[in-house]
């Protein structure tokens, strides 16, 4: 079960028109294919030395937390401001319509730590860079950002680098 495209729903015009969503909750009902995604996802990474996973609200914390218990790491939440607990760091972002910031808990990432970004869909890449911006704060060295979907004329690789990004399905907007 190699080709995850056919468990990925499109849908136009959401959110809104001229906009096609790549819905992947038909992946995640079928056990198998979300099992493959999770599978192809870790093959991905097995080669590289990493301390954490970091898995960026929402849907990240769907594939980090299985991928952290296959690859033996540890896991971190990255969440939206107010809905973490303990003492945050915080970082903004610009976003197309305006702007947002995402949170991490100050004793997340010890200096050196190398660790993973991870979330479902790669577009423009500012989410993905402003959770890399908190991770290094703590003094993280990003080994690399992992996708199950990439939209890849959108530039969020180049957003990314110089680190490495890894994604499972690509698709060309």
């Amino acid at each position: 079960m190699t080709d995850l495209k056919k468990f990925i729903r499109d849908i136009p015009d959401f959110p809104r028109k001229g906009i096609i969503f790549h819905d992947i909750t038909p992946l995640l009902q079928n056990a198998k294919a979300f099992e493959a995604a999770i599978e192809q996802m870790a093959e991905q990474l097995r080669s590289h030395d990493i301390d954490y996973l970091v898995g960026i609200e929402s849907r990240g914390f769907i594939f980090a937390s299985p991928l952290a218990i296959k690859l033996g790491t540890g896991l971190v939440i990255v969440r939206k401001p107010g809905k973490l607990p303990y003492v945050t760091l915080n970082e903004s972002y610009d976003l197309e319509y305006g702007s947002d910031s995402l949170e991490v808990h100050s004793d997340a990432i010890h200096n050196g730590s190398k660790v993973v970004l991870i979330d479902d869909l790669l577009a423009t890449g500012g989410t993905a860079k402003a959770a890399g911006d908190l991770i290094r704060k703590l003094g993280g060295e990003i080994t690399g950002y992992c996708f199950l979907v990439e939209l890849t004329e959108l530039g969020g690789e180049k957003r990314l680098a110089p680190n490495p990004v890894w994604s499972v399905v690509k698709y060309e907007v």
